[in-house]
């Protein structure tokens, strides 16, 4: 664990830290307060916190950190990282790790005639830049650049940021460029997420990465939505496989518990085929009729 603070002993958390939280629902400031620590900002795209307890304070690295009040849902997120990173470690986990690096390279050398392919089209039909970079949540609340080839015109990220759900899909829609369409419909735009899965920053099976800017909203409304974060986000997950991106978050969230909870090789293998196979189907629908 990193420690977080401007001298050798961690000071006790000011009382403002914790103030606001009244207005939270009772389960939320429970899980923030609960850990029984000081929370403190961290820039470097971590939700860290402060262990009080921590026995090798002393050999830490002492980093610095900025005097001023985080924000109530920078608060929140913090205080659901450390629930999530003090669940117990199973050793699933090392053996779908061992399965993602496996594929990984796999899947990475496969694809990569495609990937270059669909490079050289994007360039060609709608300029730079080739990749989309989006900041996501992921496992513990680490903040990590989700890639993606772009679909979008120029811009749309800042018309469309706002909406999350069915709203997002239908705005999408309305963004997206000539080829973007055919490579969304395909899923082939998330190749580059390869190269999340190789850098640990993804699984090939989990929830879907959520942009930070949701997390506190969504936690707000469903109180085990931070449990998400107990594992990697995923390139496809049971609520992909099962059902589509118009389902309610509630509904995707209940499959996403389900994984989290009965995750093994086997569902994992599972999930991958089953994706694999979807995508191929896209893929030729998409090539048959690229405008249905």
């Amino acid at each position: 664990m990193k420690l977080l603070s401007a001298n050798p002993e961690p000071a006790p958390a000011a009382p403002r830290e914790l103030d606001g939280l009244g207005d939270l629902c009772e389960t939320e400031k429970t899980a923030v307060e609960g850990a029984g620590i000081p929370l403190a900002p961290w820039g470097r795209g971590d939700l860290h916190v402060i262990d009080r307890g921590d026995a090798q304070a002393q050999g830490s690295t002492i980093e610095r950190v900025t005097s001023a009040p985080p924000r109530l849902e920078d608060t929140l997120m913090r205080g659901y990282s450390r629930l999530a990173a003090e669940s117990p470690h199973r050793r699933i986990d090392a053996e779908l790790r061992t399965l993602d690096l496996l594929f990984g390279i796999v899947f990475g050398l496969i694809l990569l005639p495609i990937a270059l392919v669909i490079a050289v089209a994007v360039l060609a039909t709608t300029g730079r830049p080739i990749l989309y970079r989006g900041r996501r949540v992921g496992r513990s609340g680490h903040f990590f650049d989700m890639l993606k080839f772009r679909t979008l015109k120029p811009g749309a990220e800042e018309r469309i940021g706002q909406y999350l759900g069915e709203e997002l899909v239908r705005h999408t829609e309305e963004e997206l460029t000539g080829i973007g369409r055919f490579l969304k419909r395909s899923q082939l735009d998330e190749i580059p997420q390869l190269w999340n899965v190789l850098r640990g920053d993804m699984s090939f099976v989990g929830p879907r990465p959520i942009r930070p800017r949701f997390f506190a909203e969504l936690a707000d409304e469903l109180p085990a939505y931070w449990q998400r974060l107990v594992v990697r986000p995923g390139l496809t997950g049971f609520a992909q496989v099962r059902r589509g991106y118009e389902t309610s978050m509630a509904e995707k969230l209940a499959h996403d518990l389900e994984w989290i909870a009965d995750r093994s090789v086997r569902l994992y293998l599972r999930t991958v085929f089953a994706t694999g196979w979807r995508v191929f189907k896209q893929s030729l629908r998409g090539l048959v009729r690229p405008d249905a």
